[in-house]
């Protein structure tokens, strides 16, 4: 059975990377690694953390639509290379994209069938201690990325799931219910039924 695309969205500081390392623990799920032309930050390994192109490299992606989704951040280009996802969905498991609200609706827009699950902080309050408790990031920087938490929020009702991180394991929890239950839709198990 080919594997689903789920997409992981929230805001920063709410804990996704915690969570979705949790998650993993508990199910084997392909994480999508990202294409970006930035330069590798010391102990970044090409095809773990990003796989590194330059710019005509992922310009020649974007003309060939072989991007799920992309977008230019600070004169970097990032993006999602379909290939990956569609050889982990086709060798029968499910790939998990951690990316933002634009890059969700550039994905559902190409592939509606994806699963969309936004992560949200359990108070406004708590996702401000989180990110001052970071200790990388001026009040005027953490009040920016308050508001733009707001913004991505208003944007949470698009999306088919709403997971709450106010415990780790509890959120991983709903994550690995959300994929099963995905996974028990009646197409899904018919089309086992068919098969054999």
């Amino acid at each position: 059975m080919r594997g689903k695309t789920f997409i992981i969205s929230g805001p920063s500081g709410v804990g996704k990377s915690t969570v979705l390392q949790a998650l993993m623990q508990r199910r084997d799920l392909y994480f999508s690694v990202s294409a970006t032309t930035r330069t590798p930050r010391p102990g970044e390994v090409d095809g773990v953390h990003y796989h590194f192109v330059d710019t005509a490299a992922f310009q020649e992606m974007i003309d060939a639509d072989a991007l799920l989704e992309y977008a230019q951040y600070v004169g970097n280009y990032y993006g999602t290379p379909k290939r990956y996802v569609d050889e982990a969905m086709d060798a029968g498991r499910d790939v998990i994209l951690d990316i933002e609200v634009q890059g969700a609706h550039q994905v559902c827009g190409k592939r509606p069938e994806t699963v969309r699950i936004f992560i949200a902080p359990p108070s406004w309050a708590e996702l401000e201690r989180r990110l001052a408790s970071r200790g990388t990031d001026s009040p005027e920087k953490i009040a920016q990325r308050l508001q733009r938490a707001r913004e991505e929020v208003a944007c949470a009702a698009d999306y088919d799931y709403f997971v709450i991180n106010d415990c780790v394991e509890t959120a991983a929890a709903e994550l690995d219910a959300i994929i099963c239950a995905e996974h028990c839709r009646p197409a899904d198990r018919m089309a086992l039924l068919q098969n054999d």
